[in-house]
């Protein structure tokens, strides 16, 4: 039997990659070099102009005040071009309340870099990738495209992601909340949790 198995993915870091936007009412050009320097949430999923997409896209702008305050930027990502995006974002009520960038991907070059393209569709799956300001993947969650997402509990991962980046040594237990408890590894912990 033929030995496979995949590169992780969290703790590389991404290609510098540039992208067409619709934001703040124009289609531009952007890149991740564009965002050096913030938390980077990149949230893929498949389509303009469907089902579960814009429940997700209407929760994530309801918490994307809250994203802000913790220094991110989220970047939602699908197949579609940007002009795709400034129609939807025109003529839906969920698509109208987005605020942040909604990047274009009609080659599936990003989907692709991150393993969430489906070739036979074009599209990409829904994946959610939490970047620190350096580049880095910290944490990943890709779900089939019937199963959607929680805005909240990818805030909560931000949110935990950067206390373990502030606070070397610490690491955030199961359903950690800012100013719950954390844990501190080491022997004299080993059979004790």
């Amino acid at each position: 039997m033929e030995e496979f198995y995949l590169e992780p993915i969290v703790g590389s870091k991404i290609e510098k990659s540039s992208f067409e936007v619709y934001y703040n009412g124009k289609i531009s050009e952007a890149s991740l070099e564009d965002y050096k320097g913030k938390w980077i949430v990149l949230f893929f999923y498949p389509a303009d102009f469907t089902f579960v997409c814009p429940t997700e896209l209407e929760e994530l702008a309801g918490l994307y005040s809250e994203f802000q305050s913790e220094g991110a930027e989220i970047i939602s990502i699908s197949t579609d071009t940007a002009f795709v995006h400034k129609a939807w974002h025109d003529n839906s009520p969920a698509i109208g309340k987005v605020q942040f960038p909604m990047a274009a991907d009609p080659t599936g070059e990003i989907a692709k870099m991150l393993g969430v393209y489906l070739p036979d569709e074009g599209l990409a799956l829904r994946g959610s990738f939490i970047l620190n300001p350096e580049g880095e993947i910290k944490s990943m969650e890709v779900n089939d495209n019937s199963i959607g997402r929680s805005a909240k509990e990818l805030l909560r991962k931000l949110r935990a992601a950067k206390f373990v980046a502030e606070n070397d040594g610490l690491v955030c237990p199961a359903s950690w909340e800012p100013g719950g408890d954390t844990l501190k590894p080491g022997e004299d912990l080993i059979g004790k949790i």
